[in-house]
């Protein structure tokens, strides 16, 4: 064992892909991310051969020249775990990568490939807003919406296809990414409450940060805007608690930037749903972008200890 408990000379990288940028880092022994490398996400192409060569740039930056001890990958999409592979992943433009043995080759040394999003429920679970519970939920809200279902304690994958909830009909009649109409994500994701704005009022705005704050500034097409997310993913989560029960919900991603607006409203729409089922707490994310970064830290490290 190598004095950081890494298992060979080399660090610990956790790497998460994602549509935009790439963020990196050194994942420590005490479980703690180092500081985060973050590089513009090249395009990808069908195979992924500019990012997986990215992806070996930045590895080997990071660990210094030494072969790493391991590798931990996560990327957004269809993911098989078990096999390492990018089944499908719509960002990237992504069909069945197989992505663990293009990296282990180029390496040399353990990869671990997972979802970006069940790798950040994970890190939530073992040090953030999911601490302690045994079913939980974590929802990033950002250019997408997807879910990380914590089930008696583990965090559930049904070989990659689990947490979709972004693209449950929640009933209106917008045109979905996916190919379908009435999609969560379609109007509650933090990108699609930034384009109904600018689709309602002609005008551009940078974000969903930018709509909270002409939210807190009684702006009446961004608070129609902003209603009809917490009333989609209100609608969203009342199906995820009659199915799965969770007793804290983690939001994260864009929208979780704006607390005040998100957590205490959508709490009450939920509760107003709800019959007897039980409400589950609605939390703030604790470890905001970092959050998938963390995870594939600790996926690489069960490789290695």
């Amino acid at each position: 064992m190598a004095p950081d408990g890494s298992g060979g000379a080399g660090p610990v990288v956790a790497v998460d892909i994602g549509g935009t940028s790439i963020k990196a880092g050194v994942f420590g022994a005490d479980g703690r991310l180092g500081p985060v490398d973050r590089t513009a996400t090249p395009p990808a192409g069908t195979d992924g051969a500019p990012v997986i060569e990215a992806v070996e740039g930045i590895v080997r930056r990071l660990s210094g020249g030494a072969p790493p001890a391991a590798v931990g990958v996560v990327v957004p999409g269809i993911i098989d775990d078990a096999a390492g592979v990018a089944v499908h992943a719509e960002n990237l433009g992504w069909h069945d990568v197989a992505l663990r043995d293009l990296l282990a080759t180029r390496l040399g040394c353990p990869v671990a490939v997972g979802h970006d999003v069940r790798a950040g429920g994970l890190a939530e679970h073992r040090a953030g807003a999911l601490r302690g519970a045994v079913n939980g939920a974590f929802l990033p809200v950002g250019t997408g919406i997807a879910a990380a279902l914590v089930l008696d304690g583990r965090v559930f994958a049904a070989d990659g296809y689990a947490g979709e909830i972004g693209h449950v009909d929640v009933g209106h009649s917008l045109e979905c990414a996916c190919g379908g109409r009435g999609c969560l994500e379609a109007i509650a994701s933090a990108a699609a409450v930034a384009r109904r704005y600018a689709v309602a009022t002609g005008t551009p705005v940078a974000g969903s940060r930018d709509v909270a704050e002409l939210v807190r500034r009684g702006d009446p097409a961004a608070v129609a805007v902003w209603d009809d997310a917490l009333d989609a993913l209100a609608y969203g989560l009342s199906l995820l608690t009659g199915v799965v029960a969770p007793t804290v919900v983690a939001i994260g991603g864009g929208l979780g930037e704006s607390p005040d607006l998100v957590l205490r409203p959508l709490a009450g729409r939920l509760a107003a749903r709800l019959t007897f089922q039980r409400p589950p707490r609605i939390v703030a994310a604790e470890l905001g972008d970092r959050a998938g970064c963390v995870g594939a830290g600790l996926l690489a490290r069960e490789l290695v200890t």
